[in-house]
């Protein structure tokens, strides 16, 4: 291997770190608003509301546990827990498979939709704030102008 191609450009990895912790810096401060929101309006957390979400999004208002993990980004055994918590909450219950009895589905209950439904304007309104908030800040606002550029 040649030293030209043990090189990266310095100057580009630079500037892609700098980014990067932008995103960092900008996903941190945006997840605490709204998870302070959620909760304190609510009384639910940050990964509960997107369970409901992606429970409400769902076809059938059902997701195998894995799947709802996989799509909220936790552990099988973190989605547990969190849909016990919603399961005692009225907000959705567990269910076997039919067809395979070793599945398991989250799906959710009237009360959980209509929960989501409630928190939803709530969740949008503390992203909006949260990201023109973050755009005066100088070490933020290159991320939510790249962000908001894409959408």
């Amino acid at each position: 291997m040649t030293v030209k191609q043990q090189q990266s450009p310095p100057r580009a990895a630079s500037a892609d770190q700098a980014m990067w912790d932008s995103v960092l810096g900008l996903h941190t401060f945006v997840e605490r608003q709204l998870a302070h929101a959620l909760q304190r309006r609510f009384g639910v957390g940050l990964s509960e509301y997107r369970a409901l979400e992606v429970l409400t999004q769902a076809e059938k208002g059902e997701h195998r546990m894995q799947e709802l993990a996989d799509r909220i980004g936790l552990g099988q055994s973190s989605v547990t827990r969190l849909v016990g918590r919603l399961e005692s909450a009225g907000y959705a219950y567990k269910d076997t498979c039919d067809d395979d009895r070793r599945g398991v589905y989250a799906v959710i209950t009237d009360e959980g939709r209509k929960h989501y439904q409630d928190a939803r304007s709530t969740y949008a309104d503390v992203l909006g704030a949260a990201l023109d908030t973050a755009s005066t800040d100088d070490q933020l606002a290159r991320a939510v102008r790249a962000l908001r550029g894409a959408a």
